[in-house]
């Protein structure tokens, strides 16, 4: 199978931009799917962030995010990124990237539509 990993995680204050990066193991990999982002805080369950279509074409943002996390992808570099900006203590979480199951895919919302996960990432917003 395919390794996916995050990096880019780290300690910062409310208000900090942060991005975070996942690299693909297998060759062209992050072209040919859609991929997403998707955290889980201490006792809560995973939620969905963002996602983005196999081409880069369509993005969608669960509206906690919306208007200050950027998905955006390298496929020249294998790597799918998470820009997040005005980060907030709320955002305190294991950041997980994910591919869906099948190849070219438009980018789905729901954790069954993926297939593949990276190990997380860990970002701290303190207040």
């Amino acid at each position: 199978q395919v390794q996916l990993v995050e990096s880019g995680g780290g300690l910062v204050q409310a208000g900090d931009s942060l991005r975070l990066s996942c690299a693909a193991s297998d060759q062209s990999f992050i072209r040919s799917f859609a991929m997403g982002w998707f955290r889980q805080a201490p006792g809560k369950e995973r939620e969905f962030i963002a996602t983005m279509s196999w081409g880069g074409g369509s993005t969608y943002y669960a509206d906690s995010v919306k208007g200050r996390f950027t998905i955006s992808k390298n496929n020249a570099k294998n790597t799918l990124y998470l820009q997040m900006d005005s980060l907030k203590p709320e955002d305190t979480a294991t950041y997980y990237c994910a591919a869906e199951k099948a190849p070219l895919g438009s980018g789905g919302r729901a954790e069954w539509q993926y297939g593949y996960w990276g190990q997380g990432t860990q970002v701290t917003v303190s207040s």
